[in-house]
């Protein structure tokens, strides 16, 4: 098996750690195989590729798509490091405003899987970064939605300080007031 699949405290969002052939050359590795990924159950089919280059310091989120264009992403970093992290955001989920993060680099060479209804941000931990995910919907600027980044309800522990943010992410509300069309399944994602 390429890839080996850890479920995280929210065990709905998944660490992936590929399996990595390295030589004289450098390496090789998979870093996506649909096969693969359904038989430990994530059976989305992505549908975008993005890729986003940030500096030292910069947090991206906490952003997510609402129904009927919620997004599901597989996130891995190409250059540099950054701390990522999902929020539950399923209204009547077990974890509901609970929160998980990681680090993910060039070097480690790991991924984030992270489902529908939950939000989604990274801050950058090297000079800088690039990140390519996957989503399972394509943007759709009228589902688009977020949550401020240093929400005092989930109490997020960034590695950083004094974040650079857009404007639009300095602006998002707090979870208790955003614009959040999701519930929880009983182990679903919408």
């Amino acid at each position: 098996m390429p890839f080996r699949f850890t479920r995280l405290e929210i065990p709905e969002v998944v660490l992936i750690e590929p399996v990595v052939f390295p030589d004289e050359r450098g390496f090789f590795l998979e870093a996506y195989k649909y096969s693969e990924f359904a038989a430990f159950g994530i059976t989305e089919r992505f549908l975008q590729d993005n890729h986003s280059r940030s500096r030292k310091g910069v947090l991206r989120g906490l952003h997510y798509q609402n129904p009927p264009k919620a997004q599901g992403k597989l996130i891995r970093v190409v250059v540099g490091e950054i701390f990522d992290v999902a929020v539950d955001i399923r209204k009547g989920s077990p974890t509901y405003g609970r929160w998980v993060g990681v680090r993910l680099s060039s070097e480690n060479k790991r991924m984030l899987y992270i489902p529908p209804g939950f939000a989604h941000g990274f801050c950058v931990l090297s000079e800088a970064a690039e990140v390519l995910y996957k989503t399972t919907e394509e943007y759709a600027p009228e589902c688009e939605a977020g949550i401020i980044w240093n929400d005092p309800d989930i109490r997020i522990s960034w590695p950083v300080e004094n974040p650079v943010l857009s404007p639009k992410d300095a602006r998002w509300p707090p979870l208790k007031d955003a614009v959040n069309g999701f519930t929880y399944q009983g182990g679903g994602s919408s």
